[in-house]
């Protein structure tokens, strides 16, 4: 019998949803916050208005850096070891793919396993989860966790922030931390 296979995010899923704040905090000169972004949008959360393009100048130059620094989600790293002798494991990121070896070389220093790294150049990731026939994701943005779990009729469980506290379908899951994750997949697939 093959494996389930999990599509799982990577920014804000595996790695903490705060993991850029002190980046952004220090570039900007702000003391933001998680509680502070109500929206997936950083700037949403500032305390004035910042040019929007310059931002993602600034980004763009920084994101390889933040990357690589990025802090590990508690738990992450225990959890999809043990699910990796029991399930193949895709991540399928946002992140351009000019940042692989970025993003490799962070999953190997901190001992995460993988079976395949999707790195999309954007937020749909329908078509990728659809193509790598996943039977289950792992998200922190609320509306790619919607149009996950309704066009692909599959569970998507979607890490609580203060970000993506939208109402959900059925099939969005709703936890707050890895362990909560390791046990709603016993709960669905065991």
């Amino acid at each position: 019998m093959s494996k389930l296979r999990f599509g799982i995010d990577i920014d804000g899923t595996v790695t903490t949803p705060d993991t850029l704040l002190p980046h952004i905090n220090q570039a900007y000169q702000v003391n933001l916050t998680l509680d502070d972004v109500k929206e997936y949008d950083f700037l949403s959360a500032f305390p004035y208005d910042v040019d929007r393009h310059a931002f993602a100048q600034w980004f763009k130059a920084n994101e390889r850096y933040m990357y690589e620094v990025s802090e590990i989600y508690p738990d992450a790293q225990k959890i999809l070891s043990h699910w990796h002798q029991r399930y193949d494991l895709f991540y399928i990121s946002a992140r351009h793919n000019d940042l692989l070896d970025t993003t490799v070389h962070w999953f190997e220093q901190q001992q995460v396993p993988f079976d395949r790294i999707e790195l999309v150049g954007s937020h749909d990731k329908i078509e990728t989860a659809k193509r790598l026939d996943v039977h289950a994701f792992f998200e922190d943005k609320h509306d790619n966790a919607v149009m996950l779990a309704e066009t692909l009729q599959i569970p998507v469980l979607l890490f609580d922030t203060p970000y993506n506290r939208e109402a959900t379908p059925d099939n969005v899951i709703r936890v707050s931390s890895w362990q909560q994750a390791d046990e709603t997949i016993r709960r669905l697939f065991t």
